[in-house]
């Protein structure tokens, strides 16, 4: 699988920029304060790719996804080399690639094939009470293996549970709601977004102790919100329509239990990743990559790749386990990756830069951080793109310094964090499994809301959750 991510076309064009100047003799950096806004023009193309590609022209998309990425990506790197030269060019990107994309990819390409061995046999009768057990123990589950992870080992025993109900796609909605989104935001582990942090520099225990109030508050309400209507339309249905179940109930059982083990191995390598620091570099092309890093991208390969030899190819075959949804999010964020090079450089100019603009508006009359901006501008950009890239944005637009960050500013942190965690439920486009839920759910015959019709549900239960919760804490 990795092999074909690094002789895919983008990575080709990266080898050649990585030569285009085999001996670095000194170090630069984009000059972020000259950068027009067209030097964002292509990281804006490629999200908008991603958002309107899978809706407006899916076929096209499938087929050309990792063509029209390297498009852009090549959009942004040439300009780099015309304008800036291949030393300051080749930097910047190596920094992006080596230092931030791979640790990313690298942790995703675990916890996808870890989670993936997991089957959980069985079923349960899809009443309000179990229904509202499984979306508990999903969003519980989607901070420690991830939102894709939780996503995929617990979306196809709750549509058994529910496949003899006759209303049953709001059960979804709620499923992408709490699991695919809100459930990820107590542990870097849990959504992308903060495993980038993390990679900035946030302790891996900050947004345990920092985002709990804010999660358990709007996942609540959520929940509770599901039990309300799921109670309802539970007792609207025809008794005998409830006796006919596809699936009857039967055991649960856990299959490919030694994948947790497994797990605990993955959180432990970023521990200690975080708490062992020998202060030993490599330089690989200028590029400072650092012992501790490499050891803890190592275990966490090894740990991925040992899962495929110790799980039974059948537990996998069950849950449906294809290479296509991580390969697809490689390769797309490979791009991402090279992409938002010159938007980091221009925010880090800060109100003289090009995005000054955008800089008034999330900083008070008296140049502190508006908290409530953060909240909804990163939360409501994480609803049509990628989370991840938007939580990155504005993280370096709130200064991107970890420390600071983590300290003196820590509820502007928390503002972004949630936002971009949270909001990423309101579109199914705003975080990668929440499309991946739906097309599982559509697969398996469940009457799925199309895009705008998921918006209307979004925009009546989330919408109302995140103006109680910012004006609890944000305001």
């Amino acid at each position: 699988m990795l092999v074909k991510i690094f002789r895919s076309p983008v990575a080709t064009a990266w080898i050649g920029l990585c030569f285009a100047e085999p001996a670095f003799a000194s170090q630069g950096s984009l000059p972020g304060g000259a950068m027009s806004l067209w030097w964002a023009l292509p990281f804006a193309g490629l999200l908008l790719s991603i958002a309107t590609g899978p809706l407006l022209y899916p076929h096209f998309w499938e087929r050309h996804y990792g063509k029209i990425t390297v498009g852009w990506a090549m959009l942004s790197v040439l300009p780099m080399l015309l304008f800036h030269g291949p030393v300051v060019s080749a930097e910047a990107v190596l920094h992006a690639l080596l230092v931030e994309y791979m640790s990313f990819i690298i942790l995703l390409f675990a916890l996808f094939t870890i989670a993936g061995g997991v089957l959980v046999a069985g079923n349960i009768h899809g009443s309000p009470r179990n229904n509202a057990a499984l979306l508990l123990i999903g969003a519980a589950l989607a901070s420690v293996v991830g939102t894709t992870g939780a996503s995929m080992i617990m979306i196809r025993p709750v549509i058994r549970a529910n496949d003899n109900r006759r209303f049953n796609a709001h059960v979804i909605v709620f499923f992408i709601f709490l699991v695919s989104n809100i459930g990820g935001s107590l542990t870097p582990l849990g959504d992308p977004p903060l495993f980038v942090g993390f990679l900035r520099g946030v302790d891996f225990f900050w947004t345990t102790t920092h985002l709990y109030h804010e999660t358990f508050l709007v996942a609540g309400i959520v929940l509770m919100v599901f039990v309300a209507m799921d109670w309802m339309l539970y007792r609207r249905e025809r008794p005998l329509a409830r006796l006919k179940d596809p699936t009857p109930d039967s055991r649960i059982r856990i299959r490919g239990r030694l994948n947790f083990l497994l797990l605990a191995g993955v959180i432990g390598a970023i521990l200690l990743s975080a708490a062992w620091d020998p202060h030993v570099s490599f330089s690989i092309l200028s590029v400072e990559v650092e012992l501790q890093n490499l050891v803890r991208d190592a275990l966490i390969l090894a740990l991925g790749l040992l899962s495929l030899l110790v799980t039974k190819k059948e537990y996998r075959a069950a849950n449906n386990f294809s290479w296509g949804p991580i390969g697809e999010v490689a390769k797309l964020f490979a791009g991402i990756f090279v992409c938002i090079v010159p938007v980091i450089a221009m925010l880090r100019a800060g109100p003289y830069g090009a995005f000054g603009p955008l800089v008034s508006l999330v900083t008070t009359e008296l140049g502190a951080p508006n908290d409530l901006a953060y909240f909804w501008l990163t939360g409501l950009l994480s609803s049509f793109l990628d989370n991840a890239p938007t939580y990155l944005l504005f993280f370096e637009l709130a200064g991107g310094d970890p420390h600071v960050l983590t300290t003196t500013l820590s509820s502007t942190l928390t503002a972004l964090s949630t936002g971009a965690v949270f909001m990423g439920a309101n579109t199914y486009i705003g975080n990668a499994p929440n499309f991946m839920v739906y097309a599982i759910a559509r697969e398996r015959g469940i009457n799925m809301p199309n895009f705008f019709g998921y918006m209307l549900w979004s925009g009546a239960v989330l919408i109302p959750t995140f103006l109680v919760a910012s004006y609890v804490f944000f305001s």
